[in-house]
């Protein structure tokens, strides 16, 4: 309770104006992923370049560097969704196959070393919620990959973060970034069910 106080009296209406936006944007991108809509990227870039901003202002550096890194694939999957639509060939919902496994657990690894070299460079893995961090990150990464390359798979990776965010988040001091994170686990667990259905109603698949 005393983090949320601090939270409201320490951070400038500014800031909690920006937050407020963001989280708003976050929420929107994540609807529109859900409906499997292209313009999750926007509204998702909108998210995370205003939490860039924010987590420097905060000084979470490492959150800031992974923020970073999710304006850097949400440009890249903006892209990797649209390119097919002048020939009428929109990148299909899939499942992950074996190579897209390998690719998840390469990916993965290279986020576990790259969050670790974070925290080492700003030498602040003092405590247990760095740990814990780590892991929410790795999931996010991986995450993210799956969803600019439309598998499946990539919602359960989202749940499982969002669910850790919550109470992490919480503990951190940021309540309003922590109920984003309840808010977007509960449009997750619909995304979930909203592509496999489109899954199986595809022919083509």
């Amino acid at each position: 309770m005393d983090a949320t106080w601090l939270h409201f009296t320490e951070t400038s209406f500014i800031q909690s104006f920006i937050e407020g936006t963001a989280v708003f944007f976050g929420l929107w991108s994540v609807w529109l992923a859900k409906k499997n809509r292209v313009g999750l990227y926007p509204t998702g870039l909108v998210n995370t370049l205003l939490y860039v901003y924010l987590l420097a202002q905060w000084q979470l550096w490492g959150d800031m560097l992974i923020n970073a890194y999710y304006v850097v694939m949400g440009v890249y999957g903006w892209y990797h969704w649209s390119k097919n639509k002048t020939a009428e060939a929109e990148l299909p919902i899939t499942r992950m196959n074996a190579t897209d496994v390998k690719k998840s657990i390469g990916l993965a690894l290279f986020a576990l070393v790259f969050v670790l070299a974070v925290y080492y460079i700003f030498n602040t893995f003092t405590h247990w919620i760095a740990a814990l961090d780590t892991g929410v990150t790795v999931l996010f990464f991986v995450g993210m990959w799956l969803m600019t390359q439309r598998k499946i798979e990539n919602w359960l990776f989202w749940i499982a973060g969002d669910l850790i965010s919550v109470p992490m988040y919480w503990y951190k001091g940021y309540p309003i970034t922590a109920a984003q994170y309840l808010l977007f686990t509960i449009i997750a667990i619909y995304g979930y069910k909203a592509w496999k259905t489109a899954y199986y109603n595809n022919p083509a698949r």
